[in-house]
C-alpha cells in the first residue's frame, strides 16, 4: 500500500486536564473545515516521525516539544481527498516550552478541555470518538489500527495494543 505517512500530536496542559487543538477555520475548501483537530502533517522527506512531529508542533503552534509519547498508529485507507490512503503517527505531548500562537494559516488554536474531547462535545471528525480513548487513557498503551474511509466517512475501526 502506498500511503502519506504524517503525524498528529497533542499536547497537554501543564496540569493535563486540557489539550491544544486547532479548529480548521480558515479554508472552506479543507475537508476538515469547522472541525477541531490536533496538530501535525505530512512528513517530509528524509524526516523521521519524531522530527516532523516536533517541526509540525513548531510551525502550528510556535512550541518546542520537549517530551513526546508514542501513543500510536493509524493506518486510514481511502482517508483523502482524492481517496488517498494516510498513515499516522499519533503522539501525546506531555511537556514543551513557549507560549502558544494564537492562530495560524490552517486556523485557530483553543486549549480545550479534555473531557469534552473525550464527551464529543466539539466539532470533530466523527471517526477521532474511536481512538482519542485509547489516546487519553490512564493507563495508555500504545496501539495501532485500521479505520478504512469512503465517501469521507469511516467504514469501520479495529485496533490492537502492545
Amino acid at each position: 500500500m502506498h500511503a502519506i505517512l504524517a503525524t498528529l500530536g497533542y499536547v497537554f496542559s501543564p496540569d493535563g486536564s486540557r489539550i491544544l487543538m486547532i479548529r480548521r477555520d480558515t479554508r472552506p475548501d479543507d475537508i476538515h473545515f469547522g472541525y477541531y483537530n490536533g496538530l501535525g502533517g505530512k512528513l517530509e522527506p528524509n524526516e523521521d516521525v519524531v522530527a516532523g512531529m516536533r517541526r509540525e508542533v513548531a510551525e502550528e503552534a510556535g512550541l518546542e516539544c520537549r517530551r513526546l509519547e508514542l501513543a500510536g498508529t493509524i493506518s486510514w485507507p481511502g482517508f483523502g481527498r482524492n481517496g488517498e490512503n494516510w498513515f499516522g503517527f499519533l503522539f501525546r505531548i506531555p511537556e514543551w516550552s513557549g507560549t502558544p500562537l494564537v492562530a495560524n494559516d490552517e486556523g485557530s488554536l483553543h486549549w480545550v478541555e479534555k473531557s469534552d474531547l473525550l464527551a464529543g462535545r466539539l466539532p470533530m471528525w466523527e471517526s477521532d470518538r474511536h481512538f482519542l480513548p485509547l489516546v487519553f487513557a490512564d493507563d495508555p498503551r500504545p496501539f495501532h489500527g485500521v479505520m478504512p474511509f469512503a465517501a469521507g466517512k469511516a467504514q469501520s475501526w479495529s485496533y490492537t495494543t502492545t
